[in-house]
């Protein structure tokens, strides 16, 4: 075996560099968190040929005493920890000291830095196999510049790996979004080949912040946000989540920071899809910038040199919190949320750059009615829809006068069913007299006035005309109804004459003797028989038919995965979603426009209305602005 020898400083740099320098947007990650962490309020970014041939950081923070300088760029110097104490409870983005020292091993580096004390600026550069530090006289303000040029020059084997320079921009580009979402109170700009790319002034209020969600995210995410603001157990968090209509096909609108430090956690993923769960349509992904704010003594931040991933105390918590906080803000849309973002993109901004239907807040919600009595469950020992087409539904007690003295002259005859039925005559069933103009009072998704092909309700409001699939909304509406009502009676459970046995793992097999509670109020009786076998002996009743062996197992690897499982409520949740879907009113069904009503007034009452069972949209707007340009009105 070769003796043992004790690397070059510029070696181990380089090697160092492997893990923290992967190509320039890692650059300019470790140059912008130290101006940050200086108490930068503007940070300017120039990138020259994708950031392979210069990257200049310049930013207006406390800068580096000149005695100080030669430090900077050895490996392990900071000045953001001092002890054991200090690194268990990390306030600062950056804290390993490897950053400089790193970079400086595979490119041409040279920091300039003047302190407020100071009369003259100084630079610093590294040259050599020892990368001894050279220190000389410059001009500069109070602040900071690195300059990074001909990155990776002396290490080809890595330059061969970077993409094309659009690319590698691009990533840069990226780099510099996350940090301008963390830090609201600096400004950026960013150059590309003396091209700005992006000119972000700081945002020290709530419109000046929305403005710049806007400007990096898209006008039509801020649009269709709800704006979360909790906080409980130590936890808080705030920020802005996008409705499930506004999915997107791939996970590339999802920001998330802890303590202003941008992560990538799969607990936070699994809480943030958990909450999603039932409202997005197949395989698509929400959109959100969401900000925790937790006690630093709590995350650990010191688990990969990227600092990307950080590791909780209490992963449970956190992971229920935010959970919580989501699937109750979802929760909590109404319609007239749904309506804000479509306005706000009809009619585009107001003047002053102010959006014309911000994200709301949804626990300030304009309008809650109270539920309705369902006109489509039937009556006792009849099927869920079956009523017949004369059927009425009782008189609904609305707060507007003119809404009742309308509702109450349909019930005298004007509606559909003093009309040639749609499905013979192929024309719309439209409905006498028309619904109130006007109305301070008016619901948000209006009054129903006809329905096209036995499939959709047309509606009229001030925003224009609203469009519903019947069936989609009623589903919903059935569904969140049978989810109340399984609370109210708690998940039961029924024993199994025989018995399944499963083969697992030594671990999983310890895991199920360890959460038996656990597993028993999610309606599983599992017991260990063996070193590596169970006996799964109670099921939950809805779910007797179930792979019960593929259920067991689906729970256990999210308890190893997460500390925990929905498995047993999203599976019961799917056959209720199947049920409901049963059970709602199919096409072709003849609706009165009192029954009309109900349904849309039910859709402003339920929960996640917005969505069926599968995702899919259940009611659009045409707002009209848009219908006058149609018809080219107003020109």
């Amino acid at each position: 075996m070769p003796s043992i020898r004790l690397l070059t400083p510029r070696l181990a740099n380089q090697i160092a560099a492997g893990e923290v320098v992967e190509r320039p947007a890692s650059v300019v990650k470790e140059l912008v968190e130290n101006a940050l962490d200086a108490g930068a309020r503007r940070v300017d970014i120039e990138i020259e040929q994708g950031g392979v041939k210069l990257i200049r950081v310049r930013d207006d923070g406390s800068g580096i005493d000149e005695a100080d300088l030669p430090l900077a760029l050895s490996r392990h110097a900071t000045s953001k920890i001092e002890n054991l104490d200090d690194l268990e409870a990390v306030a600062s983005l950056g804290f390993r000291g490897e950053a400089l020292a790193s970079i400086s091993s595979v490119s041409r580096l040279a920091l300039t830095s003047r302190t407020e004390g100071q009369e003259a600026a100084s630079r610093v550069e590294v040259e050599g196999r020892d990368m001894d530090a050279s220190i000389s006289p410059a001009a500069h303000p109070v602040g900071t510049t690195v300059e990074v040029r001909d990155l990776f020059f002396n290490t080809p084997a890595r330059r061969k790996f970077l993409r094309t320079e659009k690319t590698e921009f691009n990533h840069v580009d990226e780099c510099v979004r996350r940090q301008a979402l963390s830090r609201f109170d600096t400004g950026f700009t960013l150059r590309h080949n003396q091209r700005v790319v992006q000119s972000l002034r700081p945002a020290e209020n709530p419109l000046d912040r929305e403005r710049r969600i806007g400007s990096l995210c898209g006008q039509q995410f801020i649009d269709n946000a709800v704006v979360i603001d909790a906080e409980a157990t130590g936890l808080k968090l705030w920020g802005w989540v996008a409705l499930p209509t506004f999915s997107r096909s791939q996970a590339d609108l999802q920001y998330f920071f802890v303590n202003g430090r941008v992560i990538r956690d799969r607990l936070v993923a699994h809480a943030v899809r958990q909450a999603y769960r039932d409202v997005l349509y197949n395989n698509r992904h929400p959109a959100f910038v969401l900000y925790l704010e937790v006690d630093p003594a709590n995350v650990d931040v010191n688990v990969h040199p990227t600092k990307h991933e950080v590791r909780f105390r209490d992963g449970r918590l956190v992971h229920d919190f935010i959970f919580r906080t989501l699937h109750k803000a979802l929760a909590d849309v109404r319609p007239d949320d749904h309506l804000r973002g479509a306005v706000a993109q009809s009619h585009g901004r107001e003047p002053g750059g102010a959006s014309a239907g911000y994200g709301t807040q949804v626990a300030m919600s304009d309008v809650n009615p109270q539920p309705a009595p369902d006109p489509f469950a039937g009556s006792p020992g009849q099927q869920p829809g079956g009523f017949s087409g004369s059927q009425r539904p009782p008189q609904h007690e609305w707060q507007a006068r003119d809404q009742m003295a309308f509702y109450q002259s349909l019930n005298q005859g004007g509606g559909v069913d003093s009309q040639p039925a749609a499905a013979e005559t192929g024309e719309l069933a439209v409905a006498s007299p028309t619904p109130p103009q006007n109305s301070a009072d008016e619901p948000p998704l209006g009054y129903a006035i006809a329905q096209l092909h036995g499939i959709y309700i047309l509606a009229q409001s001030r925003q224009g005309m609203i469009v519903v699939d019947m069936h989609a909304a009623h589903e919903r509406i059935t569904y969140e109804r049978m989810k109340r009502a399984l609370e109210a009676q708690d998940l039961k459970s029924q024993p199994l004459l025989v018995p399944v046995s499963l083969a697992v793992s030594q671990k999983e097999a310890a895991l199920a003797e360890t959460h038996g509670e656990e597993l028993l109020q999610l309606g599983l009786r599992v017991e260990r028989i063996g070193p590596e076998t169970l006996a799964v002996r109670q099921v939950p009743a809805l779910l007797r038919g179930a792979d019960t062996e593929q259920l067991v197992r689906d729970v256990l690897s999210d308890l190893i995965e997460n500390g925990e499982s929905d498995r047993v409520e999203a599976v019961t949740h799917e056959l209720l979603g199947t049920m409901a879907c049963h059970g709602s009113v199919r096409a072709n069904r003849q609706l009165t426009i009192p029954e009309m009503n109900t349904l849309l007034r039910d859709m402003e009452a339920t929960e996640r209305s917005g969505q069926c069972n599968h995702g899919r949209p259940t009611w659009t707007v045409v707002t009209m602005s848009e219908l006058d340009k149609l018809f080219l009105r107003g020109r």
